[in-house]
């Protein structure tokens, strides 16, 4: 009896050390795991340090990139608007645009017509009078304004 007691002992320590060899196998795998996330995590913030070469290489390509963006744009809208130009646009491409305004006065002519019966009755009206305003000042023309 003593001889078996002595066996389990002896297991049952040899037992819990191989446990608490799994155990602390198991915590310094996940501790390197957590070690490794926030590595990779410093990394994705590190980034990479910005010289004067850097930036101007970053700068040409980002320019070209936002011209390109441009182009296209202008492409769309062309098509999209089917070539409407602007004001400007139409007076640099046609010129007879800048004597039709000219021509279409000169043939209506300088006939312009006056009906004179609305001014007939011009003493009917009841206009004001600035010289019965006692703020009326002749020499400031803000006096002119009413509230």
């Amino acid at each position: 009896m003593v001889m078996i007691f002595t066996l389990v002992t002896a297991v049952q320590e040899k037992l819990n050390e191989i446990v608490d060899q799994i155990k602390t196998r198991r915590e310094e795998e996940k501790k390197q795991k957590e070690k490794e996330a926030e590595e990779a995590e410093k990394q994705l913030f590190h980034g990479t340090p910005v010289t004067i070469e850097n930036f101007l290489s970053w700068k040409a390509k980002f320019d070209a990139e936002l011209l390109e963006i441009k182009k296209k744009r202008m492409k769309e809208e062309e098509q999209a608007g089917k070539n409407k130009l602007s004001g400007k646009q139409l007076f640099e491409t046609d010129h007879n645009l800048d004597t039709s305004d000219i021509q279409f006065l000169e043939d209506a002519g300088n006939n312009v017509e006056v009906d004179e019966s609305l001014f007939q009755e011009m003493d009917d009206l009841e206009l004001e009078d600035d010289e019965d305003d006692p703020d009326y000042n002749p020499a400031d023309p803000e006096s002119d304004l009413t509230d």
